[in-house]
């Protein structure tokens, strides 16, 4: 091979390496990395607020290039508005990765939230948000997601943690105060390991919003990712970020030139080059040769630390099958858990369950919360106590109450939830002197969140959820008296196709439990049917159904229910404080739908979407309902039931908190 073949092709593979390292280096698509979608408000496919949405992914997408990396727009017509945004990240904006990752959100939303009006989604490089609320310039902290290298910090984590919490904080005040919210930063931790850190707001937010995001945010690092290599935590209003290696690019904040320093000095004279060719072909084709090798050995680095990157917890939303680390991520230090509580003080006790005692505390971040500490002879096992903290850290509806976290420390076991400030439905329900608080149409919207709560926990949750112990002591008020779901010590995960399921060990409440999981240890969805309607004639009456065994009546509140509207005179079970004000026609509904709820027969029973369309529409036919069962029951019992099925007989005879016998007049139908 002559020489100038040779000098041919080093040339063309001084060309091949320039204009093929710029596009090796171009992402052609976006690391997705978690999205929620609350389907607690949605819109009918094909609708006007469908099209609205796509007008806004069509605007939001055409604006991608936008210099600042952050775009919020509006389309509205009456009755349909939709408000949405993205935000790039600082170091991506300007960037193709940028316009890419737009542009990937926006062709993926229709297919991740295809009917909910609401949603974040969450990529590496951008976040993009629509609501059918204007949330523009307002700090938003949930939906959250805690996300968490797997990796440990092998040596002195108490100084790293230290040293995380710094930075981060440092970040955000620079974030805070910048003009594109976005601040970065590096710190020595030893010499081989340099901390990296990253904060960033929507540009919508004023400094002090921002502020108070980011310290909420930073307050959850080490809940989910205390000794951890790397971890972040994703708000619909900011994120934050570290790891021990750099995730963003170096000069995403360089500093500017300090006042008076000199210029940089000029670039060199435009002329031709006396050096000669054969000279930079052999210094450019090894440069980028090793820049090459370099980048693609970094992708394959930060490809495999991706790979022991995991999502730790999603605030409240179903997230993938790895329950482990989501129970991980939602870990309290019982020093904290002390601490907030003032160390289990009488002054800060809210009540007592049916599992152990509930405080209100108050963590380091002024977040309050209700501490559940299980009793140690409680009778609640590992098993039902992970149960319940991985069922309800996967949930997320208005009527379910959140898991915020939990402590499981020697023989400690805790539950941190969101504090619910007007405590249980029973406090109010049963309380003469607190009846009245309780309007006929606040009793109303309690019925209807409630079904709701239980329709998601049925039909709409990614999981198949039945409950298996709603009374009115789990249904908890927030201070719009608005109802929240709680307890899910007990709750059974059902299959997609499954309908029912059976058990040797019953567990639960006297006088909620329909008759066949009572007797014969078989529940599904028309078992928590039947709770539900106890507890809406329950809400209907003001009295306990416990209260007609106290008394001469042998009945139970159904049975008491069922003759009253046999012999046409439903009213009378109406709460005495509601006679001056209620809506007839509401009271009647709900009384029917109770009977319904509680009929013998599972397959009578209605569902519960079916039961949120009668409370929603009087357009619905009712069928008329039969005649429910009827128990004969010990006035000595106690609330809670746990009894143990046998091969021979129905239940338990030598407990004294089971069932006697079951008897049920026959009524032609």
């Amino acid at each position: 091979m002559n020489h100038q073949k040779m000098k041919s092709m080093t040339t063309l593979l001084l060309i091949f390496s320039i204009f093929t390292l710029p596009s090796f280096l171009t992402k052609t698509e976006a690391d997705y990395l978690y999205h929620i979608c609350p389907n607690t408000t949605t819109f009918t496919p094909n609708s006007t607020f469908q099209s609205n949405v796509n007008r806004l992914l069509s605007t939001l997408s055409s604006n991608a290039n936008r210099s600042t990396g952050f775009y919020n727009a509006t389309v509205q017509t009456p009755n349909n508005a939709v408000y949405g945004l993205f935000l790039c990240r600082g170091d991506v904006v300007g960037t193709d990765a940028c316009e890419t990752c737009v542009a990937t959100a926006t062709a993926q939303a229709p297919e991740l939230c295809p009917v909910e009006k609401q949603a974040v989604i969450w990529y590496d490089d951008c976040m993009l948000r629509y609501s059918n609320e204007s949330f523009f310039s307002t700090s938003a902290e949930s939906p959250r997601v805690s996300m968490l290298n797997t990796q440990n910090i092998t040596t002195e984590q108490t100084r790293f943690n230290q040293m995380v919490e710094a930075s981060l904080n440092q970040v955000a005040t620079e974030a805070a105060n910048d003009t594109d919210k976005f601040a970065t930063k590096q710190a020595k931790f030893t010499d081989q390991i340099t901390l990296y850190s990253l904060g960033q707001c929507t540009q919508d937010l004023s400094a002090a919003a921002c502020d108070q995001c980011f310290r909420g945010a930073i307050g959850r690092l080490p809940i989910c990712c205390s000794g951890k290599q790397g971890g972040r935590i994703l708000f619909p209003s900011c994120n934050v970020r570290y790891e021990i290696y750099p995730f963003y690019g170096q000069n995403a904040t360089a500093p500017a030139p300090a006042p008076g320093a000199p210029p940089p000095p000029p670039p060199p004279p435009k002329g031709k080059s006396k050096t000669p060719t054969s000279t930079i072909v052999a210094i450019a084709v090894p440069i980028s040769v090793s820049v090459l090798l370099f980048v693609v050995g970094y992708c394959c680095i930060t490809r495999r630390a991706r790979k022991k990157y995991n999502l730790a917890a999603a605030a409240d939303q179903p997230s993938g099958e790895n329950d482990i680390t989501t129970v991980e991520s939602l870990q309290f230090h019982f020093a904290t858990i002390q601490a907030a509580t003032s160390n289990f003080s009488d002054d800060h006790k809210l009540g007592e369950g049916g599992f152990g005692q509930v405080y209100k505390g108050t963590l380091s971040n002024g977040q309050e919360v209700a501490v559940k500490r299980l009793s140690r002879n409680s009778g609640q096992g590992t098993e039902e106590f992970k149960n319940e903290m991985v069922l309800v850290a996967k949930l997320q509806h208005r009527n379910l109450v959140r898991l915020l976290g939990f402590c499981l420390e020697g023989e400690e076991k805790i539950l941190v939830y969101e504090y619910v400030p007007n405590k249980s439905l029973d406090c109010f329900l049963f309380d003469p002197e607190k009846q009245g608080q309780l309007d006929w149409s606040t009793r109303y919207k309690i019925i209807s969140g409630i079904a709701r709560g239980i329709m998601y926990l049925h039909e709409d949750s990614r999981l198949r959820i039945i409950h298996r112990d709603l009374k009115a002591s789990n249904i908890l008020l927030d201070g719009e008296m608005h109802p929240k779901i709680s307890d899910f010590g007990m709750a059974r995960i059902f299959g997609v196709d499954q309908t029912q399921a059976s058990t040797n060990r019953i567990v639960g409440t006297y006088g909620y439990m329909s008759p066949e999981y009572a007797m014969h240890g078989h529940f599904s969805v028309k078992s928590d049917l039947y709770s539900f309607g106890v507890l809406v004639l329950e809400i209907i009456s003001g009295k306990k159904n416990s209260y007609f065994f106290q008394t001469d009546a042998a009945e139970d509140l159904m049975s008491h229910a069922w003759k009253l509207w046999r012999d046409g005179a439903p009213l009378e079970l109406l709460d005495p404080c509601l006679r001056d004000s209620y809506s007839r026609t509401e009271v009647i509904r709900c009384i029917h739908i109770g009977l319904l709820c509680v009929q013998e027969d599972p397959a009578d029973r209605p569902t519960m979407q079916s039961i949120v369309l009668m409370l929603n529409s009087y357009s619905v036919s009712l069928p008329l309902p039969q005649q429910p069962a009827f128990f004969l029951q010990s006035r000595a019992m106690g609330n809670m039931l746990e009894a143990t099925l046998d091969s021979t007989q129905s239940i338990s005879k030598s407990s004294p908190s089971v069932y006697e016998g079951s008897i049920t007049e026959v009524y032609p139908r």
